[in-house]
């Protein structure tokens, strides 16, 4: 179990971030016209506005809620807030974004399997990324609630002692999930899992988000007027 640990806390981390980037690169270098999202809006318009976007909007804040609270070093973070006051900020703000992102995977979990068309012409990759993301969600929001139970933040800070050590390689990354409650080492192996699988399905798009639509200027599109040539007059 030692050895089992050592592999999922200290050496699976490193295999996920490295498939990722070097699948990412390849799948882009050899395959660039499958970068793409499979979009299925063309299929069935239905419910498809609605899910994706709760699905996008909860996403995106529970990845940056994840990267900025993981990341951020105690003594940076301190200088504002408590270790308490930050673990309660978190559960507030990962639990609006969850519920956000819950009802949208609910909706295109459902187009998925329900509307004849999406499924006929989905792959099993599709399905099969949906499936994870839901899982992942319902363990982060299980997690939300067993923070409930420990809210002097030391929980947080252990799982951030952890992802501060994979990030700067350092050695002993594992031993701080040492007695953590599995449901959060089962989301943590699960996030790594999902990095690892990305290249090859349509979450490789995660590299393509369209920032520059946040600063272009606006198109313009004028009516050509049309010349009639009656031939030459008398």
């Amino acid at each position: 179990m030692n050895y089992l640990h050592q592999f999922a806390f200290q050496i699976y981390p490193y295999i996920a971030i490295a498939v990722f980037l070097i699948g990412s690169w390849a799948r882009f270098d050899y395959a660039m016209y499958t970068w793409r999202t499979g979009s299925s809006q063309l299929l069935s318009s239905r419910g498809m506005r609605l899910g994706s976007n709760l699905f996008h909007i909860g996403i995106l804040a529970i990845l940056g809620g994840h990267i900025v609270g993981l990341l951020t070093p105690h003594a940076v973070y301190e200088l504002l807030i408590t270790a308490p006051q930050k673990q309660l900020l978190a559960m507030w703000v990962g639990g609006i974004a969850a519920v956000l992102c819950f009802a949208g995977i609910l909706i295109l979990l459902w187009r998925r399997l329900f509307d004849a068309r999406v499924r006929a012409t989905g792959s099993f990759g599709d399905l099969l990324v949906l499936v994870l993301i839901f899982a992942q969600l319902l363990l982060g929001m299980v997690s939300i609630r067993l923070s409930m139970d420990h809210l002097d933040g030391s929980v947080m800070i252990v799982l951030s002692e952890w992802a501060q050590h994979i990030v700067t390689f350092r050695a002993g990354a594992a031993n701080f999930i040492y007695g953590v409650h599995w449901v959060y080492q089962a989301h943590l192996v699960l996030g790594m899992t999902l990095f690892l699988i990305a290249p090859f399905t349509r979450l490789v798009h995660v590299w393509s988000i369209p920032l520059s639509y946040l600063w272009r200027p606006y198109q313009v599109v004028r009516r050509r007027q049309a010349t009639l040539n009656y031939g030459p007059r008398a």
